[in-house]
């Protein structure tokens, strides 16, 4: 819930203090936005063969590695960890103490996939045959562009862009404390990691972090955020050129996505836009619901919405709970069997049992602080139950829990032995015959959905 105190330790704006009460819509059963099970921000996507992939920094504030979802129908996905890169495996003397963040993956002239990822504070880039990799440092194992190559700003947020020409460019760049972002722009040789020319600063008006260039009808569009992403003025902005290098400025003085405190819809920005089907979307991460939270940890949601770019203009972007729909999405995510889900507690109403079984990854259950908890599910009649699913809010992390399974809710009989799992969806062992299920936590879990087949 919100408290005063904390969106004071926050520093809010006056607008997110005076927000209304929770907009059911951001609650609604099945809403599709958000897009991904679990806290991640910074996405970059990929579109291969007939697979998505979208790759993310891991909130909060990034880990070791990156976050990897995959589907084939933009609605189940599937969470990995890329082989590279780590924390370990990307450093250097110039490194800084930050983990994995803001990939950018794109298909290079020569057909392999390249990727661009802030690591420690500086810019890293390796390559794959595949989208999922294995990836490999591509730079002899040092950094692309190294903490201190720009003395006083955040050398962080690379992005790649090919132009139609087959052309690689690559901007990155992003303020200290939230102030004096600055926008660099290189254009790359063939080799997609050595430089050529000088590197050119390139920043419009209004610039913090997370460029993305693209290109349309002959113009060059660089959007980037602007603001401050613990906050609610966190914002997409653009600004217009003829050439990659700019000089670029912006047709209209207002944001192209913003906070919109009325639905509940906080801090979008640090986004990609893709093209499917002749059409264009904008996938960026937002602020999780509730917001704020107690202390400073920040954890985003990626979300897709519509974007229309109309000659040089791009035309504001009304971010939604129902999402876009991105040509082959399917109608459904695949959520099986109806069932009762009831806990051992609650943190608050807003994470009550039935949360986990309403196919709205904003929602989900967590069990009031302090000591063992559970969630039981009811089937309505004994039945044969096949392998569950659970998607954790934070797949990255394990899980520890045991299964039961009963006729009655009285009488409980183990499913195997203690389990510890990570990833989303974590498959839930079948069960030959039962009417009630539960998973036993001895640690305090966070469960978005709970699906039966």
């Amino acid at each position: 819930m919100i408290r005063l105190a904390t969106a004071l330790l926050l520093g809010l704006s006056s607008a997110a203090l005076a927000a209304p009460a929770p907009n059911p819509d951001a609650f609604a059963a099945h809403a599709r936005n958000p897009l991904l099970p679990g806290y991640f921000a910074d996405p970059s996507i990929v579109h291969d063969k007939g697979e998505w992939f979208i790759y993310a920094t891991i909130d909060p504030w990034g880990e070791g590695t990156l976050g990897l979802w995959r589907s084939h129908n933009f609605r189940d996905w599937t969470f990995t960890t890329p082989n590279w890169p780590t924390k370990a495996a990307a450093t250097s003397p110039t490194s800084g103490n930050s983990g994995v963040w803001a990939p950018s993956v794109v298909r290079g002239r020569d057909g392999h996939f390249w990727m661009y990822v802030s690591v420690g504070n500086e810019v890293w880039v390796g390559t794959a045959d595949h989208p999922a990799g294995p990836w490999r440092d591509a730079n002899g194992g040092k950094p692309l562009i190294p903490r201190n190559f720009r003395p006083g700003f955040h050398m962080i947020d690379a992005e790649a862009f090919i132009d139609d020409d087959g052309q690689a460019y690559l901007y990155w760049g992003s303020g200290l404390n939230w102030v004096n972002g600055h926008c660099f722009v290189v254009k790359l040789k063939p080799d997609m990691v050595s430089f050529d020319g000088e590197v050119r600063d390139i920043t419009p008006e209004h610039y913090f972090e997370g460029p993305f260039m693209l290109k349309r009808n002959g113009r060059y569009f660089l959007t980037s955020s602007w603001g401050n992403t613990t906050k609610d003025t966190y914002q997409v902005r653009y600004a217009v050129g003829d050439t990659p290098f700019g000089p670029f400025h912006e047709p209209e003085d207002k944001p192209l996505l913003a906070t919109d405190a009325a639905s509940q819809i906080i801090s979008p920005g640090h986004h990609a836009i893709f093209r499917e089907g002749g059409r264009d979307f904008i996938l960026y991460h937002r602020q999780a619901l509730p917001f704020p939270r107690e202390g400073d940890e920040v954890l985003r949601q990626v979300a897709v919405d519509a974007l229309t770019i109309a000659g040089d203009r791009m035309l504001p972007v009304t971010p939604t709970h129902e999402g876009a729909d991105v040509p082959g999405t399917a109608a459904h995510r695949i959520t099986g069997r109806t069932v009762r889900l009831t806990a051992s507690s609650a943190q608050d109403p807003l994470h009550a049992a039935g949360k986990a079984a309403d196919d709205n990854y904003a929602t989900g259950w967590q069990p009031a602080p302090g000591g063992t908890s559970w969630l039981q599910a009811d089937l309505g009649a004994s039945r044969g139950i096949g392998a569950s699913q659970l998607r954790p809010s934070r797949p990255s992390q394990p899980l520890r829990f045991t299964v039961q399974a009963s006729d009655d809710a009285e009488h409980w009989r183990n499913i195997g032995g203690a389990m510890t799992a990570s990833g989303s969806p974590i498959a839930i062992p079948a069960i030959a015959k039962a009417r009630f299920v539960r998973l036993t936590f001895d640690n305090t879990p966070s469960i978005l959905e709970w699906t039966f087949p």
